[in-house]
Formats: C-alpha cells, structure tokens, sequence
C-alpha cells in the first residue's frame, strides 16, 4: 500500500565546492600540548626518585618495621587515635631498630605525611605507595611530594607567635618558593624577609585590615577649589608620614577585598627615600612621632621585621627538613627535588592560566560552579590546577565551607575535590563526620579513601543516612538539571515502593525536602504518583 501523499522524487545536483571550503570534521580534536620540559640542569626522573629514596629511608624503614609488626590481628600503632605512635610501641620499634625514640617518632610522623602509612582512626596499615617503593619511581615522587605539600606539619612551629601570623606565612610561603626557584641559586635570608613582609602586607591589605595604634588624620578638601584644610602636624599630606629625615613616604591605602593591593612586590618605599604627595604640589616638611607615623604610613613596616623574622626562619627550617631546600649561612637554596617540585606546580598553575575553565584564582565556590558543566576529566584537572596554588589546608578548609552551603551541588562537587586532594584532607574530613549536611558525603568519602569499592561504599551509610543523601542529591538536580533527570533519580531510591520512600523522606527532616517533592511531582508523568507527592510534600509543609 503506497502513501497518498504525492512525492516530488526529483534529483537535485548540488554545486561542487572546493575541498578547502568543505567543514572540518566535527570531532577534530585540537593538537595537544605539548608536555612543558624542566628548566635546564634539572636530573631525570630516576635521578630525583633516588634523591626522594635516600631523604625517606629512614621513613620508609619505620614503615616497614610497622607493616611487619603491627600488621592484622595484632594491637594498632596509634591506640590513642591521633596518628601517633603509642609509647610502648614506639619503645618496640627503637629497640628492634636501633634508633632513639624521638626518631622512630619523627620517621613515623615523615611516613605518614608521605603517604607510607595510612592511619585509619586507632588502626594503621601500609600505604600503596609503599608497597610500590622499590619499583615505581613516579609512587615515590608522589611521596616525596606530598611530604613537600605538608612541610608546615613536618617541623613544630613557634608556640610564641599567633595561629594567624603563622597561618599568613604558610599562605606567603609559596611566593616565597617560587623566588627561590626562579634565582636558581642561593638568595639572602635578608632578600626572603623582605618579600615575605611584602607578601603579608599584601594578604593583610586585600583583608582591608586596618594597623592598630594612633594613625595620621587625613586632610579633607573644604571648598570648591579643592584646597586641603589643616592637617595634624606628625603627618605629611594625604596619603603621606614622616620619616626621619623629614621627607615623606606614600602611604598604602586599604584596598577592598577583591581589588589589587597598592603595594607590589618590587616597589616598597624604604625608609629616607622622599616622594611627593599624589597630587604633584609641593611638599613641606613635617616633623613629630616618626615611628608612629612610619608604622601607620607603611602596612610594610607595621607588619616588622621582628615578627616575621622568626617564622621565615621556622618555614625555612621546616622545608629544609623534607629535604626541598638547604638552609645556612644566611643564606637558602632549593634543593633539585625542591626546585622540581616548585616547578611542577608552577607549570600546572601556568596550564590552568591557559586553559578555556581559568578557575584557579577563583574562591572555592566558585570554582566549583565554573566546574559544574565540565566533564568528570575536565573537572578533576581543575580541581587539581586550583589546589596545586594554594596551600592544602586552606583549600581544603575553603571545600568544606562551600560544601555547608545551601547549594546540594557545590556539596557534592567540593567532596569529589577533595578526592583529589587524598590523604591531606582525612583528617578534615573526619571532623566534619558530625555535622548533618556533610555526614553522609564524608562518610562515603572516607569508606573510599579506606579502599572500600566506589560501587559498594553506600553500604557504609544507615537507611536514615542514604535518604538523607536522596533528597540532597534530588534538590541538586531540581536546581540545576532537568525534569526527566529527576524523574529517573527517582528509582536510584532504596525504598521499594514510593509511599515507602515518601514515608522515610518526610521522617529524615531535610530542609529541601518540600522543594524536591513539588518539583517531582510537577516532573513525574504518571498522575496518580504525582498527586500522592503533592500531597505528601503539602503534609511536610503544615507538619501534618
């Protein structure tokens, strides 16, 4: 039977074009950058994994020791919990090894950090990469590397100095490293402080923090012309102190955060050295509380030598002792694994720079959002580019403060970036263990970090637990997918049946809960389920 419906069968030749002007293949893909090569001098690979050998000998060693000794079905080396050695163990291990105590601890503390030893709340077990140690040169760089991320851990600092001045030193420190790198050769302890001051003054400035003490009064204009009225008599003109030779040095106003600080890092005023006001007039002398006035006039200088002078020299100690760098006589030098491992992170900030995402110098929620449409590859490699330029824990704190947010997407996505950040983050992870939103994601996330198969690590969480997750992951897809996505999240649920499943939604008390059921039951075809979830999100709302 052939269609009523007249057909018009006729040929049409089409215009030949020439072969240039024929569209290119759709799934061309574009030529791959080419792998970046390490600056001259650098040694090979097997060079730097037998440098990483010998500084963690004593490391691996220990670990050993523990993988023997302590391994299934005997007492755990940490019973109390922290990732540190019980005393009688630690008494074992120096006399089965010949060491003091205090190094088998601080080779056990090395281990840890590099990955050797995975401690697991009271119970410790070898890491992968120890297993992989004599064979796997990249295992050990990755070692070696990991220790290099938590230099701050590897070496006590100063008990007499605030947590947020060590804090702003750990946050400079990578600045710091990239000078070193760059001179390829050693630079003055004197030359670091004063990039250090010039990096702290630039953190603090972006906060808007404003220097204690007594401040130069800045002159307003009082008439149309502009002309300045009275101005205090220790201060030179807006924006101007003192100093001691009566000459006046530009002060550096309090940014707001978000804008480039004033100061850069090769143009700090030193003290004598005379400027004129921003305005081009003549300037007079001004005489009177100097060093108040220098102090207020300059961030720089209210920063002090006296306060970071110490912590440069415990952040120098702490990287010469994982072997990145060598530290004496007034002077630093990074070591060739120091100076490779600083290059290699500079090159993955350099590709992130260069890359279509550019999420590096972005906060951590919004990278995550600038995250959000790329696929899973495309993702981690941002995820590894924006923590490659930061200090590790305060990008894995940054993580976990979007992952409180009220976004169920930047939670879920903030702990797939910390499953590239790995064993630095667990002890993070765990604290957050308590807090309601974030439990069901840590705990999956530490099953999986324990070796637990991705696929079966849902077992780990209790019924409540897995329906609380349900619910957050639906309030993702209604805020950023489509109608039939949540309609097939649907029957990911555990419950067999959906009043099974509605019950148990309405027990679990998420906040979203009443959002995800309207949206469902806008979505759903079948209209006998959607008026059963219309109805029972309209109970959750008047808590009937």
């Amino acid at each position: 039977m052939t269609s009523r419906i007249p057909r018009d069968s006729r040929l049409r030749l089409v215009r030949p074009r020439p072969l240039a002007a024929a569209p290119r293949a759709v799934n061309q893909r574009r030529p791959r950058r080419r792998a970046p090569r390490p600056p001259e001098g650098t040694p090979a690979p097997s060079e730097l994994a037998g440098m990483a050998r010998s500084g963690l000998a004593g490391a691996v060693r220990v670990a050993r020791w523990a993988d023997s000794a302590l391994g299934p079905g005997r007492a755990g080396a940490t019973a109390d919990g922290k990732a540190t050695l019980s005393e009688a163990t630690a008494e074992r291990a120096a006399r089965e090894l010949g060491l003091t105590v205090a190094q088998v601890r601080a080779d056990w503390d090395t281990a840890r950090l590099a990955g050797l030893v995975e401690v697991h709340g009271d119970s410790a077990r070898p890491g992968w990469r120890l297993r992989a140690w004599d064979r796997d040169d990249s295992a050990v760089l990755r070692g070696w590397v990991a220790l290099f991320d938590a230099w701050s851990l590897a070496h006590p600092e100063p008990a007499d100095h605030e947590p947020s001045a060590v804090a702003e030193v750990v946050s400079a420190m990578p600045q710091v490293l990239s000078f070193l790198q760059l001179s390829a050769g050693p630079v003055p302890v004197d030359q670091l402080l004063d990039l250090l001051r010039q990096r702290v003054t630039e953190l603090r400035t972006e906060r808007c923090e404003v220097p204690y003490g007594p401040q130069p009064v800045p002159t307003t204009p009082d008439g149309p012309t502009g002309q300045a009225g009275p101005v205090d008599a220790s201060a030179g003109p807006t924006g101007a102190a003192p100093t001691a030779d009566g000459t006046a040095v530009p002060t550096v106003p309090a940014q707001r955060p978000g804008t480039a600080p004033a100061a850069t890092a090769g143009a700090t005023p030193s003290a004598g050295a005379s400027a004129g006001p921003l305005d081009g007039t003549a300037l007079a002398p001004a005489a009177g509380a100097e060093a108040v006035a220098s102090a207020a006039a300059d961030p720089a200088e209210a920063v002090g030598e006296a306060e970071l002078a110490p912590l440069l020299d415990w952040a120098l100690r702490a990287l010469a002792s994982v072997g990145a760098l060598t530290y004496g006589d007034g002077q630093a030098t990074l070591t060739p694994l120091g100076s490779w491992a600083v290059w290699v992170k500079l090159e993955q900030i350099c590709v992130a720079a260069q890359s279509p995402a550019g999420n590096i110098e972005q906060s951590a929620e919004d990278m995550l959002r600038g995250c959000a449409q790329l696929r899973p590859n495309a993702a981690r490699a941002e995820y590894r580019a924006w923590l490659a330029a930061r200090p590790v824990g305060s990008a894995v704190t940054e993580l976990l403060e979007a992952a409180r947010g009220d976004d169920a997407l930047l939670r879920g996505l903030a702990f797939e970036a910390l499953r590239v950040v790995g064993a630095p983050a667990e002890p993070d992870v765990r604290a957050v263990v308590d807090e309601p939103a974030l439990r069901p994601y840590a705990l999956l996330w530490l099953a999986e970090h324990d070796g637990v198969d991705p696929e079966d690590a849902h077992e780990v969480l209790t019924r409540e637990e897995a329906t609380w997750l349900w619910v957050d992951t639906a309030a993702a897809v209604a805020d950023h997918g489509e109608a039939p996505m949540l309609v097939r999240h649907l029957e990911s649920a555990l419950q067999p049946t959906v009043p099974a499943l509605l019950d148990e939604v309405r027990a679990v008390g998420h906040p979203r809960t009443v959002q995800v059921l309207v949206a469902l039951a806008a979505a759903h075809p079948d209209p006998a389920l959607a008026k059963a979830v219309r109805r029972a999100a309209f109970q959750v709302h008047t808590g009937g």
